[in-house]
């Protein structure tokens, strides 16, 4: 005879509740707890991290990839007819291909992490509304 799934022994119908998930805009986990290493990360985070780069890396990077203009121009000047200045045009241009690149990437990393959190969440909403629909003989419990 077959045992019953709880290993009780009774007959009591047993059944399993899955933990909800958030509405749109909340954190689905909550906060790693411990010293181990958390490999998962939150809309709120993901936003977060988009938000930093906007504000923080792609303005300072800029900046800093402007601030050797100047003196470049005037290092490059004080070289003329010298094979040194047709050399710091070289880095000069390499420089600024290379500042270009960065903040490319970063905007393009800023858009990835804004379209993820949403993404996520939009995903996980949709997947709860479509196990939601299906009829279930559990239903009644």
């Amino acid at each position: 005879m077959d045992q019953p799934a709880n290993g009780s022994g009774s007959e009591a119908p047993t059944s399993v509740r899955l933990n909800q998930i958030p509405e749109y805009g909340r954190d689905p986990l909550p906060p790693a707890k411990g010293g181990g290493p958390d490999l998962t990360s939150t809309p709120t985070q993901k936003r977060a991290a988009a938000n930093t780069i906007g504000t923080e890396l792609q303005p300072n990077t800029k900046k800093a990839g402007n601030r050797p203009d100047q003196s470049m121009t005037t290092a490059i000047s004080a070289f003329s007819g010298w094979a040194t200045a047709q050399g710091l045009k070289t880095v000069h241009t390499t420089w600024e291909s290379q500042v270009k690149t960065l903040l490319g990437r970063l905007d393009t990393e800023k858009g990835a992490l804004s379209s993820a959190a949403n993404i996520f969440v939009t995903t996980d909403t949709e997947r709860r509304d479509r196990i939601r629909s299906i009829p279930s003989s559990l239903d009644s419990y």
